[in-house]
């Protein structure tokens, strides 16, 4: 019996110390600064990098290490994965959670293709599933791993104005799912009122979809009206990249967003 008591408070000393190691590193890893070379590439290829407020950078600067060091990128079709595709896709994943709580606690994989990649889509209608080989620029699978073309993602983040962000879009997904379902509900922050989300996000949704299905124009992508969990995704991306139209069209859904992520990009000059 001795003996076997021993072993027990062997096995939980081990993964106590197991447990304060992994919350030491990861310490140190917010904590650390990015290389001024990895600063200048960031910039170079992640230009609304540019526009944070310096404790925002230094945020985004950890969670960058943080997440270099969790997740494995690979190279699709003949791809290289460069150090440069490296940050310039954990700058923009890694801004989203920059400043709240949220993390990406079950993504290790990144996989990145040279250009638009075909992939299979099951479609369910009572007993009957359908399969077709679609062309996509990202996939977000629940549990990772998270699927980029790089053409795609290297566009969308050079072009910082326009509001189409695969990589945003993507990660948006990622953070729906943290959820347990990806339905365009997150895991709201503290305080967040769960009434007050669905109220805001159903009736700009209904309305989105009117006005998609009748032609008129919208900030948010057309593509929203395809479902909540896209419309979710395509208003964060206009949320980080056309900030004063998304307010001005619709202070609601920025106002639910501003909340999510602890962030004010209209702020950002």
């Amino acid at each position: 019996m001795l003996i076997f008591l021993t072993i027990v408070a062997l096995i939980a000393g081990a993964l106590i110390f197991h447990q304060w190691s992994k919350s030491q590193a990861r310490k140190s890893l917010l904590a650390a600064p990015l290389t001024t070379y990895q600063s200048d590439l960031i910039e170079s290829h992640v230009p609304i990098v540019r526009r944070l407020p310096p404790e925002l950078r230094a945020k985004l600067d950890g969670k960058v290490n943080l997440f270099l060091d969790q997740v494995n990128f690979f190279g699709c079709d003949g791809l290289e994965v460069t150090e440069e595709m490296q940050l310039s896709v954990a700058a923009q994943a890694s801004l989203l959670v920059a400043n709240n709580d949220m993390w990406y606690d079950n993504l290790t994989t990144i996989l990145i293709y040279p250009n638009a990649f075909k992939s299979r889509q099951s479609k369910h209608s009572g007993y009957v599933v359908t399969e077709k080989e679609v062309i996509r620029t990202g996939e977000s699978w629940n549990r990772g791993p998270v699927i980029l073309s790089w053409a795609h993602s290297q566009q969308g983040a050079m072009n910082d104005h326009d509001g189409q962000n695969v990589v945003f879009h993507e990660f948006a997904h990622q953070i729906d799912d943290l959820s347990g379902s990806t339905n365009g509900v997150p895991v709201l922050s503290r305080g967040q009122s769960f009434d007050e989300w669905e109220s805001v996000f159903l009736t700009a949704y209904n309305a989105h979809v009117r006005a998609v299905e009748t032609g008129q124009p919208v900030v948010i992508d057309p593509y929203g009206a395809e479902g909540h969990e896209e419309f979710f995704a395509v208003a964060v991306e206009v949320f980080f990249e056309k900030p004063q139209a998304l307010k001005q069209e619709n202070p609601e859904v920025y106002e639910q967003l501003e909340k999510l992520f602890h962030l004010d990009p209209a702020a950002w000059v």
